[in-house]
C-alpha cells in the first residue's frame, strides 16, 4: 500500500470541494433516513477488503443524502457554526500530519501552536493572562476539566487530597447552579463523582439568568466546600447571568465560581456585546467551545482556569516514559483528561491569525445582527411570538400561542428545506429555537429563511 496515494486523495479532495461547493444552495436537512442509509452502506463484513477508491466512493455518494448542511449558511440548530476555510484547511493538514499532541517531544509544532493560542485566547476573551488554558474535545469536557480543578481547589481549601484518596470520606462538595443550567454541568457532575442529583438549583428570572438575591439566600445556608456554575448565554434564550454580583457573592462565601460559556463567553470580544459579559473576567474557571462562534471544525472545546496549579494538579499525570523535555515546554497533557490526542490547537490558531481581533469581533457582532433581524422579520406577523429578549444568537419563536402548531411549523420548515432549526420546550412551552452561529450567514440567507418559515405556518 503506497504511503503516498495521491490519487485516492485527489479523490477525496474533489468529493470535499464537492460538498462545500453545494452548501449555499443545497436542501438543509438531511434527504435519506435510517434504513435508507443502511442500505447503501451495510453489507457482511469483507474477507479481503475492498479497493480504497471504491470505499472513498461509496462514503462520498451519500453525503448528500446522509448529512445536513450543518457548515453552511442557512444552518440554525444548536448552537453550531461551521468552519472557516482557513481552520478546515488547518485541520486538513493536521490529519496529513498525524501528530500525537500530548506531550512536546511528540510534537513539538503542535505544543508551540496551543502555548501561542492560549495567549491570544486569553487576549481576545480579556481574561487574567496568567490563566493556564487546555484544548479539550468539546463544551461538554471543557466543563468537565474546569469543575475537576474546582473540585480540587475546594477540596484542598478544606484539607483532602482528591486526587489521592478519591471521593470516600471527603467533605461534602456544595455544587450550586443557576435553574436552566446546561446539561453538560450535569454530565460532569456525574464524570466527577458528585452525581447530579447533588446539584443545588438557584432561582431564574423569565430569560433564564441566575437571580443573584436567591443565590445569596442559598449560600448563606450552606457550610463546607462550594462550587457555583454561572452561565453565559443560556441555551435557549441565549441570556446572561449577572456575572459581576455572582462573582462577589461566590467569593464572599468562599465559593469557586465557573462560568459555562459555551458560545456566550465569545461575547466578550465584541465591543458591543461585552457588557453583557460584564465581570466574567472575576470567574475562577470558564468553559467555551470555538466550534460555535469561532467556527473552526468540531473538537475545539477550551477550558480556563485562573488557579494554574488547582488545573495541573487535578489533570496531570506522570510517569518516567513521559519526562522528555527540561520543563520550559507545554505538554498538553497536563492540562487535559485524555494522552493522545489530535492537534487541536492549530484550527484555533489559523483562525484567530486569520481574523485578528477585528475579525472576531466582526463575526460575533453579525451574527447577533442576524438573530435581531430574525426576530424583527418573524415579530411582525401574528400568529408569530418572539419569546425573548434577543441579546445574543438566539431566537426563541412561538406560533399561535400553541404546543402542537409550534411543533407542527418545525417540522414542516425541516421538511421544506430551506433552511434547518430545532424546537425546545421552554418554561412549559414548545418553541422553535434559532441559533445564527455560522460565519458565512448573510442578511439575504436571513430574509430567505424568514420567508420560507413563515410560509410553513399551516
Amino acid at each position: 500500500m503506497k504511503i503516498v496515494d495521491e490519487d485516492l486523495l485527489s479523490r477525496a479532495k474533489a468529493h470535499a470541494i464537492e460538498f462545500l461547493r453545494s452548501l449555499p444552495e443545497r436542501h438543509v436537512g438531511a434527504r435519506a433516513d435510517r434504513n435508507e442509509l443502511r442500505e447503501a452502506l451495510a453489507e457482511a463484513f469483507p474477507e479481503t477488503g475492498e479497493p480504497p477508491e471504491h470505499v472513498i466512493e461509496t462514503l462520498a455518494r451519500q453525503a448528500p443524502r446522509g448529512t445536513l448542511a450543518s457548515a453552511g449558511p442557512r444552518y440554525f440548530g444548536f448552537v453550531i457554526g461551521g468552519s472557516l476555510p482557513v481552520a478546515l484547511a488547518a485541520d486538513w493538514l493536521v490529519t496529513a500530519w498525524d501528530q500525537n499532541s500530548g506531550i512536546f517531544a511528540t510534537s513539538p509544532l503542535a505544543s508551540v501552536v496551543e502555548e501561542i493560542a492560549r495567549e491570544w485566547l486569553l487576549d481576545v476573551l480579556d481574561l487574567p493572562r496568567e490563566a493556564s488554558v487546555g484544548f479539550v474535545t468539546g463544551g461538554q469536557m471543557a466543563n468537565f476539566t474546569a469543575l475537576a480543578a474546582a473540585r480540587h481547589a475546594v477540596l484542598r481549601r478544606a484539607g483532602w487530597n482528591v486526587e489521592d484518596d478519591g471521593l470516600a470520606g471527603a467533605p461534602a462538595v456544595n455544587i450550586v447552579a443557576g435553574a436552566e443550567a446546561h446539561v453538560t454541568i450535569h454530565t460532569s457532575l456525574r464524570m466527577l463523582g458528585f452525581g447530579s442529583r447533588t446539584l443545588r438549583a438557584v432561582e431564574n428570572d423569565e430569560q433564564g439568568r441566575m437571580r443573584p438575591s436567591a443565590l445569596r439566600a442559598m449560600l448563606g445556608k450552606l457550610e463546607g466546600p462550594t462550587i457555583v456554575c454561572a452561565q453565559a448565554g443560556n441555551v435557549n434564550t441565549g441570556a446572561v447571568d449577572p456575572l459581576r454580583e455572582i462573582a462577589a457573592i461566590a467569593h464572599e462565601h468562599g465559593a469557586w465560581m465557573h462560568v459555562d460559556g459555551a458560545f456566550g463567553l465569545w461575547g466578550r470580544a465584541s465591543r458591543d456585546r461585552r457588557s453583557l459579559l460584564d465581570g466574567a473576567e472575576l470567574a475562577d474557571s470558564w468553559a467555551t467551545d470555538a466550534h460555535k462562534w469561532l467556527n473552526v471544525p468540531f473538537d475545539s472545546g477550551i477550558v480556563i482556569v485562573a488557579d494554574s496549579a488547582s488545573h495541573r494538579a487535578s489533570m496531570t499525570v506522570t510517569a518516567a516514559y513521559l519526562e522528555q523535555t527540561t520543563g520550559a515546554e507545554r505538554d498538553s497533557v497536563d492540562w487535559v483528561p485524555d494522552f493522545s490526542r489530535r492537534g487541536r490547537g492549530f484550527a484555533v490558531y489559523a483562525a484567530l491569525r486569520t481574523l485578528g481581533r477585528r475579525g472576531v469581533e466582526d463575526l460575533v457582532d453579525r451574527c447577533c445582527a442576524h438573530a435581531r433581524r430574525f426576530a424583527a422579520i418573524l415579530g411582525r406577523d401574528p400568529r408569530v411570538t418572539i419569546l425573548n429578549e434577543v441579546v445574543l444568537n438566539q431566537v426563541l419563536v412561538r406560533f399561535g400561542d400553541d404546543d402542537a402548531l409550534t411543533r407542527e411549523v418545525i417540522a414542516l420548515v425541516q421538511r421544506e428545506g430551506t433552511c434547518w432549526l430545532a424546537g425546545t420546550t421552554w418554561h412549559g412551552m414548545a418553541a422553535m429555537r434559532i441559533s445564527v452561529s455560522n460565519w458565512s450567514t448573510t442578511e439575504e440567507d436571513v430574509e430567505r429563511s424568514a420567508v420560507a418559515i413563515l410560509g410553513c405556518i399551516p
